[in-house]
């Protein structure tokens, strides 16, 4: 039996996002096709020799990777997640780092922020090499050591070696969706009023923006997530701003969002960058009609099934969320999402690529 370790940062628990879904979800379909994971935080103790494969995620966080593969010496995978933060820390953050992150490179302005949440104690460096290697250094040296890269879509791979002139082999594993979970029942009506956006309340989410968009007017907008561990004033912004028709929820389990998605018309993520955005996934799954931004790979996903926004307009938001609400339903997104974008679909090519590694 095929023994792998899912080695992921140590805010893991704590600070719950789209990885967290996605780790948890393919080591639990792996596990069905007889393949054993054990879930590792970055942060613990390993015992590599238990294991034939590491599979890591998040390249943008690369001293969690490195300190491991320095010591393990077995073949190891890369889920990439690249995101792309620097718009958002250049253009739109507030206060002293949004001022200096405007003369930082993208790689720059990550190095400094793992640096601030280290000596913040908000996380763990395991790594002191990344200290004198640096975020550009380090992300090439792992990219170029990797067994296998796993990015979600072709976008984000074209991008890997755009800014990283990487030419290691890669297999596209897809963002799914529990599509036993998420079922779209067509018989319950949809509320045209109703407008979700289910995402962790960060900056890069942009949910300022949809705030000012859908302040006093006749929508009705649920915000469902948890601040942000490390943007807590950003939360404090949203909330006192808000007017009466827009209500905060903390984060959901899973289950308990598929009545929210069942009953709201439109789920709209107006992010500055996302690699797909999973609540997107499994809003198209429930029949809502979605607006996003098209700053990352979105379009690969979604083509012209989507509505898209321009994040840094209030007004561009309001219009595309009226045009949403007053479609129908987008059946032929909803069948896409089944066929294409399941957990099931994005297990079998993560088994496809631990193969081609296995059998080398």
């Amino acid at each position: 039996m095929t023994k792998v370790a899912m080695i992921v940062r140590s805010t893991f628990y704590t600070s719950r996002g789209g990885d967290t879904i996605q780790v948890m979800q393919t080591a639990s379909h792996l596990a069905a096709h007889g393949i054993a994971v054990d879930i590792k935080l970055t942060s613990e103790t390993i015992d590599y020799s238990s294991y034939h494969l590491l599979h890591f995620f998040n390249i943008t966080r690369p001293a969690d990777i490195l300190f491991h593969i320095r010591k393990a010496g077995i073949p190891f995978f890369v889920s990439t997640i690249l995101v792309d933060y620097s718009e958002y820390d250049k253009y739109h953050r507030k206060g002293i780092a949004g001022m200096l992150f405007r003369f930082l490179t993208a790689d720059g302005i990550e190095y400094l922020k793992t640096i601030s949440r280290w000596m913040l104690g908000r996380d763990r460096l395991i790594s002191t090499e990344y200290l004198w290697k640096g975020q550009r250094k380090t992300i090439q040296e792992i990219l170029q050591h990797a067994a296998m890269l796993l990015p979600n879509s072709h976008s984000e791979y074209r991008r890997l070696i755009q800014q990283y002139n990487c030419g290691t082999g890669h297999v596209v594993v897809p963002n799914g969706v529990d599509t036993g979970l998420f079922s779209f029942n067509n018989k319950i009506e949809k509320d045209p009023s109703l407008v979700l956006c289910v995402a962790r309340i960060e900056g890069i989410k942009n949910q300022v923006n949809l705030i000012r968009a859908l302040n006093n007017t006749s929508f009705n907008l649920i915000i469902i997530g948890a601040a942000s561990i490390n943007q807590s004033s950003y939360y404090q912004i949203c909330r006192e701003m808000a007017s009466s028709n827009i209500r905060f929820i903390e984060h959901l389990p899973q289950e308990e969002l598929v009545g929210y998605y069942q009953k709201a018309k439109v789920h709209v993520l107006p992010s500055w960058f996302e690699t797909t955005g999973l609540s997107s996934l499994e809003a198209a799954a429930m029949g809502c009609n979605i607006v996003v931004s098209d700053k990352g790979d979105a379009r690969e996903y979604f083509g012209t099934d989507a509505i898209y926004c321009d994040p840094a307009s209030p007004g561009s938001i309001y219009s595309t969320i009226e045009k949403a609400a007053s479609l129908p339903n987008n059946g032929l997104l909803l069948k896409k999402i089944q066929q294409h974008y399941s957990w099931e679909q994005a297990t079998i090519r993560t088994m496809e690529a631990y193969k081609l590694v296995k059998n080398n």
